[in-house]
């Protein structure tokens, strides 16, 4: 049976791989002319940490986001166009990652980090809400998922990501008086959401009769 969400699977992925790419893009490697003994070359590649970490912490950000999203089009048989469109929200937050990222790269270890922290943790809430919506979209008006998965244990996963939800918004709120702070909490809450993705199966959310 030919899946009816095959082109829609398959843009998304693209997606993905082009955000992926694209984090990785925007850290530079040292210029030849500006490093002329070993140790200034040490120093160069210690002076990029920010954009090293804000790379890690966004790579983990999308790897969640592909994971979780091949995981709910594997248990669903179906499409609407609200889906679609809230399909598309959330890659349009996926897409332009890579800037925000490189904000937080250039800005996090200046005396300006409160707003590119703030600007990294309100695109969170965002990239949350897409989340909620793209859930919601499987579920009403009518669900979308296979007869053999269980709606309830599917509910009761998705409250996770409105939780996700305040947290973000509280910790953004607490960006504008310690950014480190707030992208520490953001970067941990990613961390914890792959735990929790890692410890989803798609046999988990099937009805036990």
């Amino acid at each position: 049976m030919e899946n009816p969400n095959y082109r829609l699977e398959t843009f998304s992925d693209a997606v993905f791989a082009i955000a992926l790419t694209l984090l990785i893009i925007e850290i530079k490697i040292p210029p030849v002319e500006s490093v002329h003994t070993n140790k200034e070359l040490w120093y160069a590649f210690g002076r990029d940490w920010p954009s090293w970490l804000a790379f890690f912490v966004s790579f983990i950000t999308i790897l969640i986001s592909w994971v979780s999203h091949d995981h709910i089009f594997k248990l669903i048989e179906k499409s609407t166009n609200k889906l679609i469109y809230a399909n598309a929200l959330l890659l349009l937050c996926i897409v332009t990652m890579p800037f925000f990222t490189t904000v937080l790269a250039e800005y996090i270890k200046t005396d300006l980090a409160g707003p590119a922290v703030t600007l990294y943790c309100g695109f969170s809430i965002l990239l949350t809400i897409s989340w909620i919506a793209t859930q919601y979209a499987t579920l009403h008006p009518a669900s979308l998922y296979k007869p053999h998965v269980d709606l309830k244990k599917v509910k009761r996963i998705f409250k996770y990501t409105k939780l996700g939800l305040v947290l973000n918004i509280i910790t953004t709120l607490l960006s504008f008086w310690f950014p480190i702070t707030a992208f520490v909490i953001i970067a941990l809450l990613y961390i914890l959401w792959l735990v929790i993705g890692t410890s989803i199966k798609e046999e988990k959310m099937a009805n036990r009769k």
